[in-house]
């Protein structure tokens, strides 16, 4: 699963740099969100691999830090991304003549550099705040990575403050994303049901499609994750419901966004005729 996530996401980043038809904001948010899938699965598995193998636990103090902190640096970037994605798609299908004018490569770049400026801030922020705290010697987090909240429970000193700023910027960074999304959707679907063309309207709807299952299966089964810890204090089978969103989301990404798009099908085919010649 590891490599067809790796492979799978690198295969998209290949195919909207190499092909100019792809040079659009759709694809250059695409592609970004390709990379951080990529660096988001390689932050948790291969060490998770190893324990596997070895079947030694064990992970160091700063390399549970360093892990909490890419895990949150590539999940908040995930996050605004689907929200820039939205935005593109709500101006491509709500004003499309000025679709051009509005999403320039100068919008495209700053959207870029918000999402990942601001997911390096919050995560430094944590990372900081959780180097003041104190562990006892040979502490136990019962999940298959150094995830913030089960780092703060395993803490031996007062962690009231990490709380506070956990949940006040997992709010923001949350709720509003996923606000943006809902609202943009909203305007979408309103603007779809407008048309008069029953070719425009599938057409819109299959634009939105790809991204709107991305959507689904990211924030579904984030969202499961803590419903299920706040339900049942079962360890177990809120590791199991993290697995989903950390391993299986970014591997189905790829997938979900060539199957049914025929630019990406056709990049994907002048790529792999490129390599077959060139070897």
């Amino acid at each position: 699963m590891y490599l067809v996530t790796v492979l799978g996401n690198l295969l998209i980043i290949l195919a909207v740099s190499s092909d100019s038809h792809l040079h659009t904001p759709m694809y250059f948010l695409l592609s970004n969100l390709s990379f951080s899938d990529i660096c988001f699965n390689s932050t948790i598995v291969p060490k998770m691999l190893v324990n596997i193998q070895t079947e030694n636990k064990a992970i160091s103090y700063a390399g549970c830090i360093i892990q909490m902190y890419f895990f949150l640096v590539f999940v908040c970037l995930d996050s605004l991304l689907l929200m820039a994605m939205a935005y593109d798609r709500f101006v491509a299908i709500c004003h499309p003549l000025h679709y051009t004018v509005i999403m320039n490569p100068q919008l495209c770049g700053l959207l870029a550099l918000i999402s990942w400026s601001l997911s390096v801030l919050v995560s430094l922020l944590h990372s900081f705040m959780v180097l003041h705290l104190s562990f006892c010697m040979q502490t136990e987090i019962p999940h298959f990575f150094c995830e913030l909240a089960e780092v703060l429970k395993s803490a031996c000193s007062d962690a009231l403050s990490n709380y506070i700023a956990l949940y006040s910027v997992s709010g923001l960074l949350g709720i509003i994303p996923l606000t943006g999304i809902l609202f943009s959707y909203s305007k979408i679907i309103s603007s779809i049901l407008k048309m008069s063309s029953v070719e425009g309207k599938s057409r819109a709807f299959s634009t939105c499609g790809s991204h709107l299952t991305v959507i689904s299966l990211f924030y579904g089964t984030g969202l499961g994750v803590y419903l299920s810890s706040a339900s049942s204090p079962s360890s177990a089978r809120k590791a199991t419901a993290s697995v989903m969103y950390t391993v299986v989301t970014p591997m189905l990404n790829p997938f979900i966004y060539s199957l049914r798009n025929r630019d990406m099908n056709g990049a994907l085919r002048k790529l792999a005729s490129r390599s077959f010649f060139s070897l």
